[in-house]
């Protein structure tokens, strides 16, 4: 409910239907840049554009997102609230929440000294800690709730978080490079690398045996020691959705704790998913890179996917002009599947490629 609730309101429709309320869409530039013609907008004229313009919904919304991104870079988050309120957005800037009921002792569930050791954080209420580890099958009488409103929110702080950090670290970068790089970053199977490297798989509070099950399988499959980079699509794929939850859940738990102080929370969970991705470190996603792939060859791209016994099978077929080049892989979710998938085909047409461009005589870098 509070995911549907949070879309209804910075979606694309909503975000085009305040500019339209607010009129400025006349204020937006689509036409071709003219240096001849080119004054300083607002000096000496009316820089609102009032004729009949067909604009799409989705440039005028990235034109919202856009002041917001300036008011936000300029003047900080309470311009940037003022800003939205003024535009009609129905929110309040960092209502502080109910006073919480502490009605059991966190210590007696959960490891608390050695958790906050690891995050370099001291809980003022460490019931938030508690929730933050508890899963929807742990359920006994007085216990706090699961973690899954925590994990909402706290997979927005990331996510802000992360945006801010490579935004303002790397002001050379292209939007689609930053946009690359926070996506190798803040996706679910990064934070599960990262709690099971930090070890928090271990403090999970749970009572299903198919999870236990899942990420034993997993573990002694893999025989990984989890002491690499967190970052892109490979680390933490087919690991269990929950231990990425666990990362943003107490992302949100600590958010909550220090009285919405980000920057707290930035210091702790950078601690346990470090190293942070690079433009020299990304790892490009498979998927987007077959795709792209195949457009600049005029190749034909298509996936089929079935799913049986909570297992998806995902089949990526590319056909170019004399063959065709097929891989079927699986995974507990259809995205883990496709990646997989993508990334056999994709291995196979660079490896045709080169070993034409080398028939022909041509060096291939």
């Amino acid at each position: 409910m509070l995911t549907k609730m949070k879309k209804n309101v910075i979606s694309n429709a909503a975000l085009c239907q305040l500019a339209c309320s607010n009129n400025l869409v006349g204020y937006i530039r689509s036409e071709a840049f003219n240096p001849k013609t080119w004054i300083v907008p607002g000096v000496g004229y009316d820089i609102c554009d009032r004729s009949l313009r067909k604009l799409k919904s989705k440039r005028i919304a990235d034109s919202v997102e856009a002041l917001i991104g300036a008011y936000l870079s300029t003047a900080g988050e309470q311009a940037a609230y003022i800003f939205l309120k003024s535009l009609g957005m129905d929110i309040e800037f960092h209502k502080m929440p109910i006073e919480r009921v502490i009605t059991i002792k966190a210590e007696e569930f959960i490891n608390v000294k050695s958790l906050e050791l690891l995050l370099d954080y001291s809980f003022n209420d460490p019931s938030l800690l508690m929730e933050a580890l508890t899963h929807g099958s742990y359920q006994i009488a007085g216990t706090t709730p699961c973690y899954q409103r925590l994990e909402f929110l706290g997979d927005a702080v990331l996510d802000h978080i992360f945006t801010d950090y490579f935004y303002h670290q790397y002001p050379e970068c292209t939007p689609e490079l930053l946009t690359d790089l926070r996506s190798a970053s803040v996706n679910n199977s990064c934070y599960a690398h990262a709690a099971v490297k930090a070890g928090l798989h271990k403090h999970v509070l749970h009572s299903s045996s198919a999870l236990h099950k899942r990420m034993a399988d997993y573990l002694d499959k893999f025989e990984q020691s989890f002491s690499g980079p967190s970052h892109g699509w490979e680390a933490g794929i087919s690991l269990p959705k929950v231990l990425g939850d666990v990362v943003e859940s107490i992302a949100g738990a600590i958010y909550i704790d220090a009285k919405h102080d980000k920057g707290v929370v930035w210091r702790s969970m950078k601690r346990i998913l470090e190293p942070l991705v690079t433009p020299d470190t990304l790892q490009n996603d498979p998927v987007k890179e077959l795709q792209e792939f195949c457009d600049s060859k005029g190749y034909t791209l298509e996936y089929t996917v079935t799913r049986d016994n909570g297992v998806s099978s995902v089949v990526a077929e590319v056909r170019t002009e004399g063959t065709t080049y097929k891989a079927t892989r699986t995974g507990f979710s259809k995205l883990d599947a496709k990646k997989l998938a993508a990334s056999s085909v994709l291995r196979d047409l660079k490896a045709a490629d080169t070993k034409q461009y080398s028939a022909n005589g041509i060096s291939c870098t």
